[in-house]
């Protein structure tokens, strides 16, 4: 079930199916412990209100917890995967981190953002796209490199990370993984060695 921004502002509950795998997450820690579930707690709230966590949901995981609320927004905000603000239906997050940054990662943040005419931290119009810089997602053998929800693009460039985009945009579904030739992360000259 999707929330849209403006109903999961105020209100939020777990649906009965994702209480049930809240359970299941709370249920894997020893009693007195229930609060190590705060992560995955915090993250089916963040799919459930539609790819972010308003107050209200956090306010939510706390209650079940049994946690202050503060301590919850400590975790929401300390993380990069949770999202205190609402975001596109896709959120492009480009690694800028030193490897990254040395095949080109400055590269493929300017393509997007000419390509969807947004900034960092930006959503486009019609709210498919959010872009946001990120820190090391450790796919630094093929870098430069961007996470779009939970899947990886990797050996880009500025025209297939275009590409990317555009593909999301018509509905579809891009290849995930390298986007060069090379299968996984063995050498980008190609095998030298182990080879048949």
């Amino acid at each position: 079930m999707t929330v849209t921004a403006a109903q999961s502002a105020d209100n939020f509950a777990f649906t009965a199916s994702n209480r049930a795998v809240a359970e299941r997450h709370i249920a894997k820690y020893p009693t007195g412990n229930q609060q190590s579930a705060v992560m995955p707690l915090l993250t089916l709230a963040q799919e459930q209100n539609g790819g972010w966590l308003s107050r209200a949901a956090m306010d939510h995981v706390a209650e079940v917890l049994g946690m202050a609320p503060m301590r919850v927004y400590e975790v929401a905000t300390f993380y990069t995967m949770y999202r205190t603000e609402p975001v596109g239906k896709f959120v492009v997050e480009v690694c800028t981190t030193t490897p990254c940054m040395l095949r080109g990662s400055g590269a493929i943040v300017e393509a997007c953002k000419k390509h969807l005419r947004i900034d960092l931290g930006e959503t486009t119009k019609d709210g498919l796209f959010t872009l946001h810089e990120v820190e090391c997602l450790g796919a630094c053998v093929n870098a430069p490199m961007m996470q779009i929800g939970r899947e990886y693009f990797e050996d880009l460039t500025p025209q297939n990370t275009v590409e990317v985009l555009k593909t999301l945009a018509r509905g579809d579904r891009p290849k995930p993984g390298p986007q060069s030739s090379r299968h996984s992360s063995e050498p980008a000259t190609g095998l030298t060695t182990l080879k048949g």
